[in-house]
């Protein structure tokens, strides 16, 4: 994966009356990124919080930027004005299987269950190497696999 930020230290803005922009990243070398609203869309850490899918946002012809939200900010303990390290990857479009839709193919292919038995590490850890992957070919192939694998477990 290639990363827009590895990292890097950026400050969590605080603007004021910008809605669900009030507290904001804006994302270094980013301007050049072409794509309209909910296309582009990035995963990393911020603070070794893990985020997903979050949307780039376009400031005109300026840096991008993530909107940080409530939950985000309480789980890294971090406010406006705060330095945060960060580290971002543009997820192509090739990438857009969401641990959701993952899911929602081990409930449809009945290994749900024995998925849901597994530890949270565990579980997780399927879902990273399924989500990782650079290719819907790749990720589908992994699903697979992880399905006959839990089809063996589904007591």
């Amino acid at each position: 994966m290639e990363y827009l930020v590895k990292d890097e230290k950026l400050e969590l803005k605080y603007e004021p009356g910008k809605g669900a922009w009030t507290y904001h990243i804006q994302i270094p070398n980013t301007k050049h990124l072409v794509g309209k609203w909910g296309s582009m869309k990035v995963s990393g850490t911020i603070d070794n919080y893990k985020i997903e899918r979050i949307n780039l946002a376009k400031l005109g012809d300026q840096d991008k930027l993530i909107s940080i939200n409530a939950n985000i900010r309480k789980a890294i303990s971090k406010s406006g004005g705060d330095t945060v390290t960060v580290s971002l990857y543009l997820l192509t479009l090739k990438e857009q299987i969401t641990d959701k839709e993952v899911l929602e193919t081990f409930k449809d292919s009945g290994v749900l269950k024995a998925f849901k038995k597994l530890t949270k590490d565990g579980q997780n850890e399927i879902i990273e190497k399924i989500t990782s992957l650079k290719s819907e070919d790749k990720q589908v192939k992994m699903i697979l696999k992880y399905i006959d694998q839990l089809s063996k477990n589904n007591d």
